[in-house]
């Protein structure tokens, strides 16, 4: 995972919107922790939105 948050948030919804239909399906398959990414791009203001499924 990337470590830089802006990287980090392109990562992400890049992956949710091509493989993923949630950001647990995302965490659970890449054994990462979700409160820790959404801490780490709250740090950049981007929030996840489940409607969209993805962070804004």
């Amino acid at each position: 995972m990337p470590k830089d948050p802006v990287i980090l948030l392109s990562y992400v919804n890049t992956q949710l919107r091509d493989f993923y239909p949630t950001l647990a399906a995302f965490c659970e398959d890449k054994s990462v922790n979700q409160k820790e990414v959404e801490q780490k791009l709250d740090m950049i203001d981007y929030t996840y939105d489940p409607l969209q499924n993805q962070f804004i």
